[in-house]
């Protein structure tokens, strides 16, 4: 018998049975956070908060280890407490945040560049950021000067779209709807 190389995906079989029916002392897990390393938090803020339109959730920073974290999410201003700690609770029970890292002095190093994944050894690919209409947001990206990776009408995926953060790292736009129809 000739033993072949073919190479694919899963079947529903081999889906079904690598993945285990979640314990339940893992009832009040949540997805909380991605962290990305930022070379500057003023062109990041920016881009997250004004482009993509997140809120700063909290900050926090450590002079003693010279590095700050922010925390940003999709959340309505009314939700953020304004009370500290209580801001911090709040903060940390967010699903889906992301954590941008600063380590103080990169934003001065013209040669400092963080690896991405996108690129050999490839690794870590990119977050996605749901909209209620890829075209439309992507046209206002477009106008504010946003580095494109691939528009929405390019390559064989139609309706999605890929842009890059000021370091450099890959953003899905998407839109549930396209995504429905497409699978």
């Amino acid at each position: 018998m000739a033993e072949t190389n073919e190479v694919r995906g899963l079947t529903q079989e081999e889906i079904k049975a690598a993945c285990g029916e979640p314990d339940a002392s893992t009832e009040e897990f949540i997805f909380q956070q991605t962290m990305y390393r930022i070379k500057d938090p003023k062109k990041s803020l920016d881009f997250y908060t004004r482009i993509l339109g997140m809120r700063l959730f909290k900050d926090l920073h450590f002079p003693e280890m010279k590095f700050s974290l922010y925390f940003l999410g999709f959340s309505p201003a009314q939700n953020i407490p304004g009370d500290d700690k209580e801001r911090t609770y709040w903060c940390f029970t967010q699903k889906a945040t992301l954590e941008l890292t600063h380590n103080w002095g990169t934003e001065n190093d013209p040669e400092m560049k963080y690896h991405t994944g996108n690129t050999d050894p490839r690794g870590f690919g990119h977050i996605g950021i749901t909209v209620p209409d890829v075209d439309v947001a992507c046209k206002r990206f477009e106008e504010l000067g946003v580095e494109f990776v691939k528009k929405p009408n390019d390559g064989k995926m139609k309706g999605l779209a890929f842009v890059k953060d000021p370091d450099g790292y890959w953003i899905e736009i998407l839109s549930a709807n396209n995504m429905k129809g497409a699978f």
